[in-house]
């Protein structure tokens, strides 16, 4: 059940492949473990304009953010493991540097996430 949001600041010039969002569902499914249809990733793109952090020059930030909703999240040794994998993947397919990938675990969705109008339980 996975659910991944992520949205790339796209670098000036830069546009993303046509089998990024493929790539990306494949093997952040592969790290969930998760049966073929039951991993779902959607993309977003930010152009670089539309992003800044303070004092630090713009041309040399351009990073990815990670949401994830998981009906259950991994105990904090298999938290970590995961982490750690989704970022080495990401950075990679993304072709980021690995400490410009941010993730965010939303809570657990068992109980409030609906899949054709029935809860996830």
């Amino acid at each position: 059940m996975p659910l991944v949001e992520i949205e790339i600041v796209r670098k000036q010039r830069e546009s993303l492949s046509g089998n990024l969002i493929s790539a990306l569902a494949n093997e952040l499914g592969e790290i969930f473990n998760s049966p073929a249809g039951t991993t779902w990733i959607k993309l977003y793109e930010l152009p670089a304009g539309h992003y800044a952090e303070n004092n630090v020059p713009q041309e040399d930030v351009y990073p990815v953010f990670i949401k994830i909703i998981k009906s259950e999240l991994p105990e904090n040794m298999k938290l970590e493991l995961e982490v750690k994998q989704i970022t080495i993947a990401v950075a990679n397919i993304c072709d980021r540097p690995e400490e410009n990938v941010h993730i965010v675990y939303e809570p657990e969705g068992r109980g409030r996430v609906s899949f054709g109008g029935k809860i996830v339980t």
